[in-house]
């Protein structure tokens, strides 16, 4: 299984690598070539995890480092659905960084498995983890489109504006895709932890910036459909937002404590 895990990683950076270059020295076939390394560690870490699950006997998601793992391919697979239906090329270098980093840090805690805690034991588990983390990976891909939006904004060439315009159109579906599946994890999360301790709702750390992200991209969503709200003001609520994201996922993993204290063995 190491081998997998190692060999995705390699992928992505190689990724990244080929992305830069490309960049820089505007190379298509390097960018073509990015692009295949970055199916590849996708590949790679779904057999990863196909085959930790089969080892495990139950989903590989209950701890920070198999949750890295999985959050590494939710954004690495909403990249790659952009790419593929749109043909948009923006963001190759920051998915690469993102799932290299993620994996990265994965690897800095244990590999080894180890059996459920009671509360884990639940067909809701695979439901609940995996809508919330493709949430988050459609936050992600939102936040890189909202930076790349604000430096668009500030340039004067000619291509600036279509590039805002299709910049905008990113922010607006990836935060729409997120929001459902982020609606999806914490709906699943309450009927699971209602059977779990008996309680739909327990106002946990987690719980709570779970609903603390869930307004914000609510506000983001309602602004621009009924408001209007567009360019800067969205782009920075995106940015609000995916930094609530890091905070739900991580910060309270490694700050607060609560029922989700043990996502963070």
């Amino acid at each position: 299984m190491t081998v997998l895990f190692n060999s995705g990683l390699f992928a992505y950076v190689a990724a990244l690598a080929f992305a830069i270059v490309g960049r820089v020295g505007k190379r298509g076939s390097f960018n073509r070539l990015s692009d295949f390394l970055m199916g590849a560690g996708l590949g790679l870490q779904t057999a990863y995890s196909a085959v930790r699950w089969v080892a495990a006997g139950h989903p590989p998601f209950c701890n920070m480092f198999e949750s890295l793992v999985l959050f590494a391919w939710a954004v690495t697979a909403i990249y790659l659905l952009l790419r593929i239906r749109f043909g948009i090329l923006l963001f190759t270098i920051p998915a690469a960084l993102v799932s290299t980093l993620a994996l990265a840090y994965a690897s800095t805690f244990g590999f080894e498995i180890h059996p459920l805690i009671p509360a884990l034991q639940s067909n809701w588990l695979a439901f609940h983890v995996c809508a919330c983390f493709l949430g988050y990976g459609g936050f992600t891909v939102s936040f890189f489109a909202a930076i790349r939006f604000l430096l668009a904004n500030r340039a004067s060439h000619a291509d600036a504006s279509a590039t805002q315009e299709l910049l905008e159109f990113v922010m607006i579906r990836t935060v729409s895709f997120g929001f459902i599946f982020l609606s999806l994890g914490i709906v699943t999360g309450a009927v699971w932890a209602n059977t779990a301790w008996g309680s739909y709702w327990s106002w946990d750390s987690k719980e709570v910036w779970s609903l603390i992200t869930w307004l914000i991209y609510a506000v983001f969503l309602h602004c621009h459909f009924f408001r209007g709200w567009r360019g800067r003001r969205a782009a920075w609520i995106s940015i609000v937002g995916f930094a609530s994201v890091l905070f739900t996922y991580i910060g309270v993993n490694l700050l607060l404590s609560g029922l989700h204290s043990y996502g963070s063995t």
